[in-house]
């Protein structure tokens, strides 16, 4: 008997067919019985309707159950993670042994939630007892498992305990150091991949686009971008979209439009195409080429959803048009039915801020149906700094403390408005309460990438190898600034801030040609919001180099062409 299942969905009538086989005699032996019992359980699997219907038929089995047997009901058990590690137990206790299939099957299943980390745990162990961590597909497996509970260095061991790891096993490193933010690992071990002959899938290119996108390797991006052409993996929905997510965060938003038109001309760009391209304008606040592009979603008849009208909201708030920011908020509700969270709420916020209308934000805050999480306050406090509002950012700064006192950001941020408004005792006093506390600032850093290689700089970064020269630049830049007009108000250390080096590092590198010889322009990626001083400074930079000078912050991009910012002064 065999049965192919796209032609006989329905579980039951192939489980009838089977006992109508069996009952009139059909040649079927012991182990070809349970190898057809054993799909009809997976069969039954497919749907939570007919997932009791496949327990039901394991524990009711004509034949003794194999290793497979199990692997297929603890399998059927994805949404119970308790029940399927109850279901292991028992397997534990018969004569079966787990194979690869039974632990894969179950570490996939203990992967959403931290409360099955310690099972997990056990279940490593006893892969390690029975030989099978070395192998790839439980290897593989183990890899997911520990990069999905966040211990990306776990996965790595994982990985490196496999003495042969195919194209599976590297495309989950590479996939799990990628989502946990170890971006040059990532990439890293897509070139050794690479380099050892092993091929390539859509997983492990697009997550290898996501870790050159977060380190500001745009050099990276062009080479894996060329490597997928080369092979075939363009255009692929998740491999075009991950390129199209790449430019767009390096601010070219040209070349993320023309990844999307392959995506599209191949009938590949689905709605997380189109709110990638979205996204993208939204990040340069273009709020006017986001419309258009909203609107040929709808020409299409793709309906928006919470992330469409969240890049829509960003990009309107990134131009600070507050009264165009909440019509799409109301809108979004009563003319499409998506319903706004926290987070489209915030949108509207921050357009408040940008646009100065500070006791209106506050009073926003306070009364929209969400409770403010932390990020809430800290757009508050920003804005306060940014219009230096004592009275409203110390609120702000408090409502911020009381969710997680030991958030550097209120400290530091409420800290430069009392010195920004000459309140100079509050200043040293916040400090002061900083450091009583135990609290640490983050270090301001920066990334540039030149010839191929990520340069990552801190303030007052003097390890770098061509440091004199670093440093000898950015005080050329501070005379030529001076020349021009330039006042530095932060103090002496603001000359050594993390971007400057950055910047600096970029024009020593290619002999300081302008755009009109074909120079692209500086990218330069940091961790934090960039100061007004380096926001002020590289005004004045973009028209001494002749070049732009494109700054991704953690707000929102920055791009210095001829002396002005296109975030019109508004982060």
């Amino acid at each position: 008997m065999q049965w192919n299942a796209p032609d006989v969905p329905d579980p039951a009538r192939v489980h009838a067919q089977l006992i109508k086989s069996r009952s009139t005699g059909g040649a079927h032996t012991a182990a070809e019985a349970r190898f057809y019992y054993n799909q009809l359980i997976a069969l039954y699997s497919r749907s939570p309707s007919t997932i009791p219907d496949a327990l039901r038929l394991f524990h009711r089995l004509p034949v003794s159950p194999n290793a497979a047997s199990w692997t297929s009901a603890i399998s059927a058990l994805s949404s119970d993670p308790s029940s399927a590690a109850s279901l292991f137990l028992s397997m534990l206790r018969r004569p079966s042994l787990p194979t690869q299939s039974t632990i894969s099957a179950l570490l996939k299943i203990l992967s959403f939630s931290s409360l099955y980390l310690p099972l997990g745990l056990q279940l490593h162990s006893l892969s390690l007892k029975l030989s099978l961590s070395s192998l790839p597909f439980s290897g593989s497996a183990l890899i997911g498992f520990y990069s999905k509970h966040r211990l990306p260095s776990d996965a790595l061991k994982a990985f490196d305990e496999i003495p042969n790891p195919d194209e599976v096993c590297f495309a989950a490193v590479i996939v799990g150091l990628a989502q946990n933010h170890r971006p040059a690992q990532s990439l890293s071990l897509f070139h050794e991949m690479h380099a050892g002959g092993i091929s390539s899938t859509i997983y492990s290119v697009s997550s290898a686009i996501r870790a050159a996108a977060e380190s500001a390797a745009l050099d990276q991006t062009r080479l894996i971008h060329a490597h997928t052409i080369v092979t075939g993996l363009n255009p692929n929905s998740i491999v075009g979209t991950a390129l199209l997510n790449a430019y767009g965060k390096a601010g070219l938003v040209s070349d993320a439009h023309q990844a999307f038109d392959e995506l599209s001309c191949a009938g590949k760009a689905n709605l997380v195409t189109w709110n990638a391209l979205l996204s993208a304008y939204a990040q340069q606040g273009d709020a006017t080429s986001a419309k258009q592009l909203f609107d040929q979603m709808l020409e299409r008849n793709l309906a928006p959803d919470e992330y469409t009208f969240l890049a829509i909201l960003t990009a309107y708030s990134n131009s600070g048009l507050v009264d165009e920011t909440e019509n799409w908020l109301n809108e979004m509700r009563t003319l499409y039915g998506v319903e706004p969270g926290i987070e489209h709420y915030s949108c509207l916020l921050g357009a408040m801020a940008r646009a100065g209308r500070l006791d209106e934000a506050e009073r926003f805050v306070l009364e929209m149906p969400f409770e403010p999480d932390a990020a809430v306050w800290r757009t508050l406090l920003s804005s306060c700094m940014v219009h230096s509002n004592a009275d409203i950012g110390r609120r702000a700064a408090g409502r911020l403390l009381e969710l997680d006192p030991q958030d550097d950001s209120a400290y530091v941020m409420l800290a430069k408005i009392y010195s920004f408004v000459g309140r100079k005792g509050e200043m040293a006093k916040m400090w002061t309460t900083m450091r009583d506390h135990g609290v640490r600032k983050e270090g301001g850093r920066s990334w540039i990438e030149v010839a191929g290689g990520v340069h990552v700089f801190v303030a007052g970064d003097r390890q770098h190898e061509r440091a004199s020269e670093i440093y000898a630049k950015v005080r050329e830049l501070e005379m030529e600034t001076g020349k021009l007009g330039y006042v530095e108000k932060g103090g002496e250390g603001v000359w050594e801030h993390s971007e400057r080096l950055a910047v600096a590092m970029g024009l020593i590198s290619n002999g300081g040609g302008t755009a009109a010889d074909g120079q692209p322009a500086l990218r330069v990626i940091k961790n934090l919001r960039i100061c007004g001083d380096c926001h002020e400074f590289f005004k004045y930079v973009s028209r001494i180099i002749g070049r732009d000078i494109v700054v991704r912050d953690v707000n929102r991009y920055h791009r210095f062409e001829e002396g002005a910012c296109s975030c019109k002064d508004c982060w």
